[in-house]
């Protein structure tokens, strides 16, 4: 995917009036098809584990993750609008299934997570068809300018979080449905209120959220380096980094090029 100067112009004026913008076709076919794969072979090694919750302690050490979340493809996005030094704060397949797929109730992604500043941007790749009928993301545009709200718990119904933020602090009737093909990527600023219906469709809804940060955001977790702390491009800057997992046949995920990770 090639962006042009009048695209990314448009689309980080978009991210700033809206607070997110979707880039269509980002990731090819076979590509999708091999995280598709992956989230089948995650499955089979966590069956404990709710798919919605595939998150970075899953994948940490998961050579395909880390090439999937370093495709240059996705960095040239993420550059748009955190610059040229990038890390990887953390990543998730939020995979919902048929019929029995857990919402996500509003929330501001940044008021959740461990970064100072809190300069993070969200990439969203769609693995399926995204819609309606199967909880696809919702998003109220324009939230992103307003102050973190209180965070509640939530254990009332079942739902991804656990939390969600009161409704009384933004306007849910200006909610828009993001719909995606497999491939496309929605991103979102981290302030920006947004969650996800519960999935009662045949068909399963899953999308990897890429959490990228510029190098300058340091991680404040106790825990260093970071599970899911990766140095993707330019200079390291604040943070303690992973080294690039290595590759072992039988053991991880075989993907396309997996020689290279060897």
């Amino acid at each position: 995917m090639t962006v042009s100067t009048q695209e990314r112009a448009s689309a980080r004026e978009k991210y700033d009036q809206d607070g997110y913008v979707i880039f269509r076709n980002v990731l090819d076919a076979e590509l999708v098809a091999e995280a598709n794969d992956h989230v089948a072979w995650l499955q089979q090694r966590h069956p404990d584990v709710r798919p919605e919750n595939l998150g970075h302690l899953y994948v940490k050490d998961d050579p395909f993750w880390v090439r999937l979340i370093s495709d240059d493809r996705l960095l040239d996005i993420a550059e748009l609008f955190i610059g040229p030094n990038i890390g990887l704060f953390a990543s998730h397949y939020i995979s919902k299934p048929p019929y029995s797929g857990k919402p996500v109730l509003w929330h501001q992604d940044g008021s959740l997570w461990p970064l100072d500043p809190v300069e993070v941007v969200t990439l969203w790749l769609a693995v399926d068809h995204s819609t309606p009928d199967n909880g696809c993301v919702r998003l109220v545009p324009g939230s992103h300018k307003g102050r973190f709200s209180e965070v509640l718990i939530n254990d009332r119904v079942e739902n991804v979080l656990g939390v969600e933020i009161p409704t009384e602090d933004f306007d849910e009737s200006r909610a828009v449905d993001i719909v995606l093909a497999p491939g496309d990527v929605e991103v979102h600023h981290p302030t920006i209120v947004h969650g996800s219906n519960a999935n009662t469709s045949p068909n399963r809804r899953c999308g990897l959220t890429i959490r990228y940060i510029p190098t300058s955001t340091r991680i404040t977790s106790e825990e260093q380096p970071f599970p899911s702390a990766f140095l993707l491009r330019g200079e390291a800057g604040v943070n303690v980094y992973h080294p690039r997992p290595r590759y072992v046949a039988g053991e991880h995920f075989p993907f396309r090029g997996s020689e290279d990770w060897a």
